[in-house]
């Protein structure tokens, strides 16, 4: 059965919101990972697990229990590159769909931003979500549910 994988340790409440009334409306289970407990509504196909605070502790809790045709949401980049090697898809925030095809686009300009920052450059960072940015979100999630087999 697929599951999706939520990387929990920043995420949006409206996006958090969104995952939580898909989940339960297609009865998919869906396991927030993060390194401190989460308030969910209650319901057999929510669930958290908490892991360590060390770093990346989520992220390699995730790639440990994802599988190939799983849902992983994130904004991790890192991440989601391991869970797309896995054969996972990926969506992040807002969203977009992370794939093979631009997940190394992503990785290099991540590591520019990096290397920008560490020079002394800060950047503003991204823009908070919009209404617009959690519609999005709403119908990358609803795009990759419509393709799940149906149980009856």
């Amino acid at each position: 059965m697929t599951t999706i994988w939520i990387d929990a340790d920043a995420i949006p409440t409206a996006i958090k919101d969104i995952i939580c009334k898909a989940a339960n409306r297609t009865s998919t289970p869906t396991v927030f990972v993060a390194n401190r407990p989460t308030q969910l509504p209650g319901s057999k196909f929510l669930s958290y697990r908490v892991v360590s605070g060390g770093f990346d502790e989520a992220d390699n809790a995730i790639v440990a229990a994802c599988e190939t045709g799983d849902l992983v949401i994130t904004n991790d980049i890192p991440l989601a590159a391991d869970a797309i090697a896995k054969g996972a898809q990926v969506i992040n925030n807002r969203g977009e769909p992370l794939t093979k095809q631009n997940i190394g686009a992503k990785l290099n300009m991540r590591d520019f931003y990096d290397t920008m920052r560490a020079s002394g450059i800060q950047g503003r960072g991204p823009a908070p979500l919009s209404a617009q940015d959690r519609q999005a979100f709403a119908n990358g999630l609803d795009k990759y549910l419509a393709k799940l087999p149906k149980i009856s």
